[in-house]
């Protein structure tokens, strides 16, 4: 009489479990809320019919072993854990949405379905099937040290995957340069490597692994604001006031160079020949930097015939000469001799 009291309440299951899974692929990836909410409800039915028909889903069937009930015990108890990953599942992924979690949180995400499921999988095996829990997991364990040690590299990336992510070094969209000079936006993470797009527009693939043992600059933080450094050589004939004053004007005249902060012109050195200045100035992001670069050179190369000022040449073309006086003199090299040389 009892079997019979049983069978109905499983039978009820099945269906609820079945119609549960159409409904919830009918809502679509598109609509998450709504799936969690049919994930809620037809879990939340499936467990007040077990509660109600007395049946435990945490125990093996000692009523039906054998034929078609047997199968309905198994089926549904089998599918109310399903339900149950599910749920939890649909819980995390609203949670990430809320919070407006960052893209590669699918990193930790996909970390913690595999744990569900893996939990899943043995308590169904160990409740619903009877199996002896210990033995597999001390199976499960050496076979886990003989693909750990064959996928060594492999779960080498994974993990300074979850480390990069953990840690919070960069996110998908920001311009990062690493140590060895590869500069590029973020663009894709995953868990074996993250891709970066380069300036000349390649992608190039780092294993995780590779970029958390070199050091990495962040050039999108605190904001995507860039500075940018250019050095001129003036004849020294001009005063260096008046070099001042005129390049400030050029920096404030491009309007790829952002006011705040400020751009600033350093007098660096002055000799003989030339007064050395360096031009600081910050662009909106890095991608701008060319083209603000640019900009400021032909801005340059206009003032200096407006103003009179005449660019000295570069320290690497002269060439030291002793005179006898025991005075220093310095001379254009050969190559600045020649005919067309600068």
């Amino acid at each position: 009489m009892l079997g019979d009291d049983h069978f109905l309440p499983l039978l009820l299951i099945n269906i609820l479990a079945i119609v549960g899974i159409i409904v919830w692929h009918a809502q679509g990836r598109s609509r998450p809320t709504g799936r969690l909410v049919v994930q809620i409800l037809f879990f939340t039915s499936m467990s007040l019919v077990l509660y109600i028909g007395g049946i435990a889903p945490h125990q093996p069937d000692d009523i039906y072993t054998k034929g078609f009930a047997a199968l309905l015990s198994k089926s549904a108890r089998v599918l109310w854990w399903t339900h149950l990953a599910w749920t939890i599942i649909g819980f995390l992924h609203i949670y990430i949405r809320i919070n407006r979690k960052p893209r590669e949180a699918h990193l930790i995400l996909d970390m913690a379905v595999a744990v569900i499921y893996l939990g899943v999988a043995l308590s169904v095996m160990g409740f619903v099937f009877g199996l002896q829990i210990a033995t597999l997991v001390t199976t499960s364990g050496v076979v886990a040290v003989v693909l750990g040690l064959a996928l060594q590299n492999t779960l080498g990336d994974v993990f300074s995957g979850i480390a990069l992510t953990l840690g919070k070094a960069y996110a998908i969209g920001d311009w990062v340069q690493l140590s060895d000079g590869t500069a590029g936006r973020v663009t894709e993470t995953n868990w074996r490597s993250t891709n970066l797009l380069t300036g000349a527009n390649n992608i190039v693939v780092l294993p995780n692994s590779m970029l958390a043992r070199q050091g990495l600059t962040s050039l999108s933080r605190p904001d995507e604001t860039h500075q940018i450094a250019l050095t001129l050589r003036f004849a020294a004939r001009q005063s260096p006031r008046f070099v001042e004053g005129v390049m400030l004007s050029v920096l404030q005249a491009c309007p790829l160079i952002i006011k705040d902060p400020s751009p600033a012109v350093a007098l660096k050195t002055i000799d003989a020949i030339a007064i050395e200045v360096e031009l600081q100035f910050h662009v909106a992001s890095l991608a701008m930097g060319m083209s603000a670069k640019n900009e400021l050179i032909d801005h340059i190369h206009d003032q200096c015939g407006a103003s009179g000022l005449s660019l000295a040449m570069p320290a690497e073309s002269l060439v030291y000469m002793p005179t006898m006086t025991g005075r220093e003199s310095f001379a254009p090299s050969e190559e600045a001799r020649l005919p067309g040389a600068l």
